[in-house]
């Protein structure tokens, strides 16, 4: 079953049934072929070593005179061209809250950012993913607006539910209401609001949502996106009586994505953001095709278990559980790998760590959280109690305590963690505040109320300059080691995507992962020192019988044989001298 069509039309068939898939399946047909003669026919280029995605706002960075757009551009081009491949553009759509996350209308650029052209010229340089917001749509947009006077076909474009029934069992990632009232035309209606009352969930059991929202996907594709982000897309599919999370129906729809894009732009990649336990998340990389080596379902999945793992290695300067986490990973299929990321718009998310962590350790991520001024988000709970779902915090500000800054130690333990980041089997996803090393932003969440506006700060783009060139401050120190860190990165196919990786077990406080390339190669030996004291380290003689060199040190650095000192929260990749 590899050709896109039989495949989209077996999903069809599950989601609707055979009869209506048979009325369905020519109009979906008709719209991926209008995309198809539309979308230029570019050569997929897998990723490799020298690939890294920024995760940004479109307005991240403003200057007069500029747009938005434009000058995140000029951002991408003079500051980090020669290290990042790539660019995550957060939803630049018009929207009514949630930062763009509440869109008022799929197929337009909010105006305040720029235009379309804008995004296409960061596509012909970059790789360019663009959030699809397949789960809801703003109470604002023109197909809300129509549901509530009731016009065709918006009346059921949306989940009209009882208050009375029973949704207990309902999984809920917000301490919110799930149904939210709303005044119509047909009278009262209870509509469903995963996360929050200006965020409608669209109705998927309608065929005519999947088929309206296939051709957003895919009029992004025309726009130059190479990469479709599924924000929530766990949630997609509602079944009462169920959790409605990671449903059958819901990985269909990501099936039938996958499959209209092998159609109409098999170059273009899905990605999965599942914010949710391990075992979870990597079900998104589906099923392998008949006949087949690759899978049938997204190409990139969120690994979103690396940030609590490695916050929790920092915070205890024991290595050990992330370590054996790192060694219980699978090699994904060919043509499909992790997105690793530590921080992101979103907090920091605690989900990822059940049955990883304890609940004492994971507590004590929110206890450090706290103390260093960042703030805690929650979900509801069946029981009607809620447990922490998320830290809201720059990285930055969780490792590092504002209120007993140590220049000697902040840096170095930040630039740490996102070794760990780089040094791991796939493509890494750098957060703009990550790269910059930020603070929490205080005002920020004063100005919104919101937490998670405590790690979305934007910039004055000259401003931004003058102080990554000021030497009092660390933001300079961490962007230039970022960018030491990416460079090394690139040079080494030890660090290509599909290389395989070994977690060594060498001292509790030292990360050690061997990286070896695809195929035959020269091997890196990562290693991190999670502590703030001095590590001795035996370097295991199986690996290689004779001296090593830092990779970070360049060809002039100094030999290393048999045993070397990691100074507190250093980090050296080493590759054999010889």
């Amino acid at each position: 079953m590899n050709d896109p069509s039989t495949r989209i039309k077996h999903w069809l068939a599950f989601l609707y049934g055979a009869e209506a898939a048979a009325q369905v399946w020519p109009a979906l047909a008709d719209r991926i072929a209008h995309w198809r003669s539309r979308i230029s026919d570019a050569p997929a280029h897998p990723f490799t070593e020298r690939d890294a995605l920024l995760i940004t706002y479109a307005d991240q960075f403003r200057r007069a005179g500029q747009s938005p757009l434009q000058t995140l551009r000029a951002f991408l081009d003079e500051q980090v061209g020669d290290v990042i491949t790539g660019a995550h553009i957060l939803p630049c759509f018009p929207y009514s809250s949630d930062d763009g996350f509440s869109v008022i209308d799929y197929r337009r650029i909010d105006p305040a950012l720029g235009d379309w052209e804008d995004v296409a010229a960061i596509s012909r340089r970059y790789r360019l993913a663009l959030d699809f917001v397949a789960n809801h749509i703003s109470r604002h947009s023109a197909w809300f607006q129509a549901f509530t006077r009731g016009d065709s076909p918006y009346r059921d474009y949306f989940i009209v539910v009882s208050p009375d029934l029973d949704l207990s069992q309902v999984a809920r990632p917000r301490a919110l209401p799930l149904l939210t009232p709303v005044e119509t035309a047909r009278g009262l209606c209870h509509v469903w609001t995963t996360f929050s009352a200006d965020q409608i969930d669209l109705n998927y059991a309608n065929p005519q949502v999947l088929i309206e929202m296939t051709d957003v996907l895919l009029d992004y594709v025309s726009r130059g996106a190479g990469i479709i982000r599924l924000d929530a897309i766990a949630y997609l599919w509602k079944e009462i009586g169920t959790p409605c999370i990671h449903l059958p129906q819901t990985h269909a729809v990501v099936k039938l994505w996958r499959a209209a894009l092998d159609a109409a732009a098999p170059g273009v990649l899905l990605m999965t953001e599942t914010n949710v336990p391990h075992a979870d998340n990597v079900r998104y990389f589906g099923d392998r095709l008949p006949g087949s080596d690759r899978t049938d379902e997204a190409q990139l999945v969120y690994n979103f278990s690396l940030a609590p793992l490695t916050l929790h290695a920092l915070q205890t300067a024991d290595a050990t559980r992330l370590s054996a986490w790192v060694g219980s990973l699978g090699t994904p299929a060919p043509g499909a790998t992790f997105f690793n990321l530590i921080a992101s718009h979103d907090g920091l998310g605690l989900l990822p760590a059940q049955g990883l962590l304890s609940q004492r350790e994971i507590d004590d991520l929110v206890l450090q959280t706290l103390a260093h001024g960042g703030r805690v988000s929650y979900k509801a709970l069946p029981d009607g109690l809620t447990s922490a779902y998320e830290l809201n915090t720059t990285l930055y500000d969780f490792l590092n305590d504002p209120a007993s800054p140590d220049p000697e130690m902040d840096t170095p333990r930040f630039v740490a963690s996102q070794a760990i980041l780089l040094s791991m089997a796939g493509v890494p996803g750098i957060y703009a505040h990550s790269l910059l090393g930020s603070r929490n932003c205080h005002e920020c969440y004063a100005a919104t109320g919101h937490a998670r506006a405590l790690n979305r700060r934007k910039f004055d783009m000259d401003k931004l300059l003058a102080m990554l060139a000021d030497e009092r401050r660390h933001e300079g120190r961490v962007f230039d080691a970022y960018r030491r860190l990416l460079r090394a990165r690139r040079s080494e196919p030890a660090f290509h995507p599909s290389g395989e990786q070994e977690a060594l077990r060498l001292r509790p406080a030292v990360f050690a992962l061997l990286r070896t390339p695809p195929g035959a190669g020269r091997p890196v030996l990562c290693l991190v020192n999670v502590s703030a004291w001095p590590q001795e380290v035996a370097l295991p003689g199986r690996l290689w019988g004779g001296a090593w060199r830092d990779v970070l040190e360049g060809e002039g650095g100094q030999e290393i044989c048999g045993r070397l000192t990691l100074e507190p929260y250093q980090a050296r990749w080493l590759k054999p001298a010889g």
